[in-house]
């Protein structure tokens, strides 16, 4: 028994005693005591009552639940998560009414709870959800405004291999960049993207989707490659999660280029990549395009007016950000502590820059990435989309960051 306690019931025990003895009145002993009659006087006649300890602590718990699951179907429950880990309670609660129906289960959350007691859910780690923000997209109204990918769905050829074909398309010539065979991982996509930008020249914004290898959870919902892209001055526009309309002229093209490929596959890879070569230069010059009044996207497209630097410059900030290079592991110093950022922008500089709430905003070349509190927390925001609900603060009356290519590093 803690010592604490142990006192408290001695004490106890102590002032019945000397309200034995006759020389203390009840007042002056639950003074003495510090407890009010009303708790003398249950101790007294739980003593007189001859409980053997009336000075124990009795607990509060109700001495009757009526509607405290019964014991069988607790037990029923237990069995059932047993044989099936992986359901949550609603789908625990669905699979017993179908094989029982005739029992009364109780609620999900009550289900819930009883996995909870037999410790048979384990308590998940709780992240925090990022901070959302929004930008003005401008509208696609010239080639190379901004230009769409994807990878389209992984196939295998007939020799049993898996390809994964990424797919480039500008958006408002309907012109397909290229479609190229490629892992799904930024060493793969990174090669694609460089060959085209040396080829066509720099578009203005990229639009994508928020998978690997373009997007992730880190801040700003950036990988090392959407990182490169607006160091090379491309703005990564991310659709929202689950919602490829927003992102509808390239998966039409998809549509397109599965019917005329791949049924039936080719027998290796490499044929499959000529398929897709030959594919593509039909597209462009060949194919009608409704939207492009039935004539064919070369048409309407041209190289882009900015070339492939050949050296990519470091970001400029301007006299109000203080700098920082994030190391290898993700993290900054910042006012004598270590303050993880993102390991997507490992090796980059990073601008900070005080708001007039005292916080601080980080942000990397043009791209807000988080909030750093006055307590010292970092607070990611979440990729910028659209059509996502505006911030109700004004984050910052501080100039944007310029593009390296208006100041050079």
């Amino acid at each position: 028994m803690p010592f604490l306690e142990t006192c408290r019931l001695e004490q106890r025990i102590r002032m019945l005693s000397d309200y034995d003895g006759g020389n203390w009145s009840v007042g002056e002993l639950c003074a003495r005591y510090g407890v009010s009659r009303q708790t003398f006087y249950g101790w007294r006649a739980r003593r007189a009552e001859g409980e053997r300890e009336w000075f124990a602590d009795r607990s509060h718990a109700p001495g009757r639940i009526p509607h405290r699951t019964a014991a069988g179907v607790v037990a029923d429950i237990v069995a059932m998560r047993g044989r099936f880990p992986h359901l949550g309670p609603r789908k625990l609660l669905a699979v017993l009414e179908r094989k029982m129906p005739e029992v009364g289960w109780p609620a999900a959350s009550t289900i819930g709870d009883i996995l909870k007691r037999e410790g048979l859910i384990a308590a998940a780690r709780r992240r925090r959800r990022a901070l959302g923000q929004s930008r003005a997209w401008d509208a696609v109204g010239s080639a190379n405004d901004e230009w769409a990918c994807d990878y389209k769905g992984w196939f295998r050829t007939r020799d049993g291999l898996r390809v994964d074909p990424l797919t480039v398309s500008d958006g408002a010539s309907r012109f397909l960049i290229d479609v190229r065979i490629a892992p799904v991982t930024i060493a793969g996509a990174q090669p694609v993207f460089e060959a085209a930008f040396r080829h066509y020249g720099l578009p203005g914004a990229m639009r994508c989707d928020n998978g690997t290898p373009f997007g992730s959870n880190a801040a700003g919902g950036l990988t090392r490659l959407s990182a490169w892209w607006l160091r090379l001055g491309i703005e990564p526009h991310f659709i929202t999660p689950a919602s490829p309309q927003e992102n509808g002229r390239h998966e039409r093209m998809h549509r397109t280029l599965k019917a005329e490929t791949t049924r039936p596959p080719a027998r290796t890879a490499d044929e499959q990549q000529a398929r897709f070569d030959v594919f593509r230069r039909h597209y462009n010059e060949e194919r009608p395009h409704e939207a492009l009044g039935q004539t064919a996207p070369a048409a309407h497209y041209h190289p882009s007016l900015r070339p492939m630097p050949e050296r990519l410059e470091e970001p400029w900030y301007d006299a109000e950000h203080q700098v920082r290079r994030v190391r290898p592991s993700g993290d900054i110093k910042w006012k004598g502590q270590i303050l993880f950022l993102s390991e997507a922008l490992a090796g980059q500089l990073v601008g900070i820059a005080e708001l007039e709430t005292g916080d601080y905003v980080a942000r990397f070349c043009n791209l807000d990435i988080g909030l750093i509190g006055r307590n010292g927390g970092f607070r990611r925001f979440g990729p910028s989309r659209h059509n996502a609900a505006r911030l109700d603060q004004t984050l910052s009356t501080i100039s944007p960051v310029q593009n390296v290519n208006n100041h050079p590093g």
